[in-house]
């Protein structure tokens, strides 16, 4: 019997575990939410952050691929700006931490409740593979230029440590992210435009 109305350390630990996750999801929600009014209302700016050479790269992987709902634009900026900048492998460089940290929001999601992806069969399956291959399935995952945001949730899910997720993430995006800068660097940046 608890006389002073002290809460016990259970009943903390169970508010933790059920306010920790849901203030996540509302910082995911937020921040998915600001960049969509943000890119809705002043779609512009966005192309202007081109200007800021490398801080420009960093600022839009970062804000590409901390939502699902601008997808693969970055690819195109990215290509773009390796194309104009000194330095192409600097771009991919300053891209790849740009969406590392920006992939983090998918994680976040992921560890606060899957209850809103859970039931969709494709996400089953990555966290199936999430669950027996870890490492590389993200890694894997990193490389592709779009459906990374399963495997951050899944990884979020099944409570992956947040170092390895970040790390990993960032190495697959830097790999990709170079590689699409050396692209627009030869060229091929004008070839996606027109595609």
């Amino acid at each position: 019997i608890n006389h002073n109305n002290q809460p016990r350390k259970g009943e903390i630990k169970s508010l933790s575990d059920r306010l920790i996750p849901a203030l996540g999801l509302l910082l995911v929600i937020g921040i998915t939410a600001g960049i969509f009014y943000f890119y809705h209302e002043c779609p512009g700016r966005i192309n202007e952050l081109k200007h800021y050479g490398y801080l420009g790269a960093f600022l839009i992987s970062l804000t590409f691929n901390a939502t699902v709902i601008l997808p693969a634009g970055n690819v195109v900026i990215l290509s773009a700006l390796a194309a104009i900048l000194p330095s192409a492998i600097m771009v991919g460089l300053v891209g790849g931490i740009g969406a590392a940290i920006g992939e983090t929001t998918g994680y976040i999601a992921g560890y606060s409740g899957r209850a809103m992806i859970e039931k969709r069969k494709m996400y089953r399956q990555v966290e199936g593979w999430v669950r027996k291959w870890g490492t590389m399935v993200i890694f894997l995952f990193a490389l592709l230029p779009l459906i990374f945001d399963l495997a951050g949730i899944a990884a979020g899910v099944l409570r992956f440590p947040f170092w390895k997720f970040l790390l990993i993430c960032w190495l697959g995006r830097t790999i990709l992210y170079v590689t699409i800068a050396l692209a627009g660097a030869w060229g091929w940046g004008a070839l996606l435009l027109h595609l």
